[in-house]
C-alpha cells in the first residue's frame, strides 16, 4: 500500500545495547533521475519521509521508477507509463478492482510480456494503472514478486539490492526481527508499543506508520488530548483521517525506539485484513527509512536493521 499522508515524519530515534558496523553495498543497474534525489532510497528526515524506489524494465523500455511496497498485493503503474509502453486505448484495456489503503476502485490494466528488476524475472504480467499518488515515483512493486527474494537497502550509501535469498545470516551489526509470512504475503513482526503486544506490518509503500483502535485502546482507552488530525490518501484517492499520536517507546527484538508518530483510525485495509479486534499496526517508512540500513528477506522471515550512527 502506498498511502500519502498528511503528517511530518517522526522525529524518531532508537537505541540497542549493540554496536552497529558499516554494512556491505550491492549494485543495481543506474537510474536515470532527472533531479537531486537520491537514485535507490531515500532516508528518512525531520523534513521528508524516505523511500525505497526500484528501476524496474518493462517489455525493454525504461526503467522505471517503481516504490519498493512490501504492503501491496500486486504491482502497479501511474498512466504516463502505461502510454510509454505504447497503450494509449482506455477503452480497449480490461478492468480490475484494486484495494488501497483507504477503499477500493475499479481501475485499467494492461499486460506486459516481461517485467525484471535485479534478479526479478517474470513473464507475462498484467499491472493495473492508478492514480500517480507515488511522490515522484512511477507506480509500485508489489510483494507478489518477492516471495523467495532478499532485499538490502543501504539508506546511508543509496544502494538497493534485490536477490534471490541464499539464506544468508544476517550481518555482524545488524539486530534481527523474526517476521511471520502470513497469508496474502504481508511480513509480520512481533513488537511491543507501550508495554502491548501488538502485530507490526512491514510496509515499505507506507509514508506513515499507522494503528487501529484497538491499539489506541489498549493504550490509552480514549482519544487522547494531545492528537492531531491527520489526513491518509491511498491510491484510489480515496481520503480517511485519523489522530495522530505521540507513541509510547517502540519494541523491536533489542531496540527500543523513541519519538514515533503513529496515525490511529479505523482504516479500511484494517477491516479488509480482519485486523480490527487485536492491536495491530502498519511499520511505515517513517521509522523503516530512519535506519541505516535495511534487510528483509522472505525465505528466511528475518528483518534486520542497521542502526544509524550518531
Amino acid at each position: 500500500m502506498v498511502p500519502a499522508t498528511g503528517m511530518a515524519p517522526a522525529d524518531s530515534t532508537a537505541r540497542s545495547s549493540e554496536p552497529g558496523t558499516q554494512s556491505p553495498t550491492g549494485q543495481i543497474p543506474q537510474v536515470v533521475v532527472q533531479t537531486t534525489e537520491p537514485r535507490f532510497v531515500a532516508p528518512t528526515s525531520r523534513d521528508r519521509i524516505g523511500r525505497i524506489w526500484a528501476p524496474v524494465l518493462i517489455d525493454g523500455k525504461g526503467p522505471f521508477r517503481l516504490v519498493l511496497d512490501t504492503g501491496a498485493s500486486h504491482s502497479a503503474i501511474i498512466e504516463r507509463v502505461a502510454q510509454a509502453l505504447g497503450a494509449t486505448d482506455p477503452g480497449a484495456m480490461t478492468l480490475t478492482r484494486i484495494t488501497g489503503f483507504t477503499g477500493s476502485a475499479v481501475v485499467p490494466t494492461i499486460t506486459v510480456e516481461r517485467m525484471q528488476v535485479g534478479d526479478i524475472d517474470i513473464s507475462p504480467y498484467t499491472l493495473p494503472i492508478v492514480a500517480d499518488v507515488f511522490g515522484g515515483a512511477e507506480g509500485v512493486l508489489g510483494y507478489e514478486t518477492l516471495a523467495d527474494k532478499r532485499i538490502y537497502a543501504d539508506f546511508g550509501r543509496d544502494t538497493l539490492t534485490i536477490a534471490r535469498s541464499r539464506m544468508d545470516r544476517v550481518p555482524f551489526g545488524f539486530e534481527k526481527i523474526p517476521l511471520k509470512l502470513i497469508e496474502g504475503g504481508l511480513l509480520v513482526a512481533d513488537i511491543r508499543v507501550g508495554g502491548v503486544h501488538t502485530r507490526a506490518i512491514v510496509d515499505t509503500g507506507s509514508q506513515g506508520s499507522v494503528g487501529n483502535m484497538a491499539l489506541l485502546e489498549a493504550l490509552m482507552r480514549r482519544r487522547p488530548s494531545d492528537a492531531k488530525r491527520a489526513e491518509i490518501i491511498g491510491v484510489t484517492l480515496a481520503v480517511e483521517s485519523g489522530d495522530n499520536v505521540p507513541a509510547p517507546p517502540v519494541q523491536m527484538g533489542t531496540l527500543t525506539i523513541d519519538g514515533l508518530h503513529i496515525v490511529f483510525g479505523d482504516m479500511y485495509l484494517f477491516q479488509r485484513w480482519q485486523m480490527t479486534d487485536k492491536p495491530t499496526m502498519v511499520l511505515g517508512m517513517d521509522l523503516l527509512g530512519s535506519f541505516q540500513a535495511l534487510i528483509l528477506d522472505y525465505r528466511t522471515q528475518e528483518m534486520a536493521i542497521e542502526l544509524r550512527s550518531r
